[in-house]
């Protein structure tokens, strides 16, 4: 096992974030891990350790307001924001080389918002896990309701892994609570609750959590963002998807190959929207193929 670190960094409005560091001495690119919302970095904690297996240094930081990063004072969390962080944390362990940023869900929304602010030169390579600039909408609803269900938690490790399992469409997972402190932590009057901003939810996403027929031209609108990044993304780039998703379909990834016509894509089956958990072994191989092969 390797020797990581912990280290924070210092955003440009003065938020702090927390991140794991795997330092490598061989010469490859720095790679950036972003997760998903409602994530932390200890989601890529099996992918980050087989990439610095493989000679990369690897950073897997926690976005604001997840993990034990800062919340943000205010509550806001929308993609800009998000970049910038991105742009702090290339700068705090990459300022020399252009990084690789592999992005999950939202940390993939937050790579397409960063191609906005820098330049594309600045990143070495781009790859987005199960994440394209127009999502399917009945998908992400489903992915923010979850979020916002249960703002007091739930009563034990027990009732939580039930709850995930179902929500994951993971019967056999049911009875683990491997892993859940990671994402969970325990309260004072002993419910265990998320270990983030539950106003990330009502920053970025709150219209997701209305009537169907509402919500479309708040959704275009970031849609629109992200359709704007992905059109200045010249590094080498992958997306990955999961052939069990309901956010990312057939049509949003035939729209980002025109978006970004040199992406390679890779199909994970028996995988749904939480690729690197449903099947890392097969993720963390289609990174590697990708990282090795382009010799980035």
């Amino acid at each position: 096992m390797s020797s990581v670190a912990r280290q924070r960094v210092r955003t440009t409005d003065g938020i702090t974030l927390v991140a794991d560091y795997y330092h490598h001495t061989g010469a490859g690119p720095v790679v950036i891990l972003l997760h998903g919302g409602g994530q932390n970095r200890h989601a890529w904690r099996e992918s980050a350790q087989r990439l610095h297996d493989r000679g990369y240094t690897v950073v897997a930081y926690d976005a604001r307001g997840h993990g034990d990063s800062d919340w943000d004072p205010d509550g806001n969390y929308d993609i800009e924001r998000l970049a910038a962080d991105l742009t702090a944390v290339r700068d705090h362990f990459a300022a020399d080389t252009p990084p690789v940023v592999v992005g999950a869900s939202l940390g993939g929304m937050t790579i397409l918002g960063a191609h906005r602010s820098s330049a594309a030169s600045s990143w070495g390579a781009v790859v987005l896990v199960d994440v394209t600039p127009r999502l399917e909408i009945d998908g992400a609803r489903r992915v923010v309701a979850f979020m916002a269900a249960y703002p007091d938690g739930f009563c034990s490790l027990e009732d939580a892994a039930e709850i995930i399992a179902a929500y994951n469409s993971r019967p056999e997972r049911a009875k683990s609570r491997s892993g859940l402190h990671k994402v969970l932590r325990q309260r004072e009057d002993g419910r265990w609750i998320w270990r983030w901003d539950p106003a990330f939810v009502h920053s970025n996403f709150e219209f997701l959590r209305g009537e169907p027929t509402a919500g479309h031209e708040q959704f275009e609108a970031i849609s629109q963002l992200l359709i704007d990044g992905a059109q200045r993304v010249t590094a080498p780039t992958l997306l990955v998807r999961g052939l069990l998703s309901d956010v990312v379909s057939t049509a949003t990834v035939d729209e980002f190959k025109q978006l970004v016509p040199h992406a390679e894509v890779v199909d994970v089956s028996g995988a749904g929207h939480m690729i690197a958990g449903d099947n890392n072994d097969a993720f963390t191989a289609a990174l590697v193929d990708f990282l090795d092969r382009d010799k980035l």
